[in-house]
């Protein structure tokens, strides 16, 4: 008799046991399913940010170059407005056609700078170099271009980026970068904060189950 009542608890034991791990490991697998979501995305978003920052900031400032914005269609479709243009100073001995030069139409207003593509290169009277440029969309050539209204060359280009390039340049960059720092920050305080959380409530689990066993 003795035999049997032990068979029954052993059958009652097995039981339970089957029953709670059926219960919580699709618990466990979709908790762990988001979690991993939500650190995937969390760090795509970190990424871009980071990769805006280097192309728009960080690349242009330790090579020197500028970082500018089309405002214009003049150069559709290769850079329509809003790409965002680096452009590095360049020799005009190196200049040569097909090249996107930045140049001062007005020489006395360095404000005001234009990027069209080269189309031909002639002499001054004087020996310099002559730039003919044009806007890829215009129909006709800007006023030929001298030598010393040439500030820079295009270097490289990302399209649409140039919209975020103003949006953190002037008087936008006082509240833009301090609102991209709290951001930053606010993510690396959720990640500590939610892996605490993830591992009291693993190393309660654990307890839970050695007390049931």
């Amino acid at each position: 008799m003795s035999v049997r009542e032990d068979d029954r608890m052993t059958i009652v034991t097995a039981s339970v046991e089957v029953t709670t791990n059926d219960a919580t490991t699709p618990a466990a697998k979709r908790g762990g399913f988001w979690r991993a979501l939500g650190t995937g995305i969390s760090a795509g978003i970190l990424a871009i940010i980071i990769g805006i920052a280097a192309v728009t900031v960080i690349i242009p400032h330790a090579t020197g170059a500028t970082p500018l914005t089309v405002l214009t269609g003049s150069m559709r479709p290769h850079l329509p407005p809003g790409t965002l243009l680096v452009v590095r100073p360049v020799k005009p001995a190196d200049i040569r056609i097909g090249d996107v030069v930045t140049y001062e139409p007005n020489p006395n207003d360095a404000s005001t700078v234009i990027s069209h593509r080269v189309i031909a290169i002639t002499s001054g009277t004087d020996g310099s170099r002559v730039f003919t440029v044009k806007g890829d969309a215009n129909n006709t050539a800007d006023a030929p271009v001298q030598s010393k209204q040439v500030v820079a060359k295009l270097w490289y280009s990302v399209p649409l980026m140039g919209w975020v390039n103003s949006a953190v340049s002037g008087v936008h960059r006082g509240w833009m970068i301090p609102a991209a720092a709290a951001l930053l920050i606010g993510y690396a305080l959720w990640n500590v904060v939610s892996g605490l959380i993830d591992r009291r409530r693993k190393r309660a689990k654990e307890r839970q189950s050695a007390e049931s066993a």
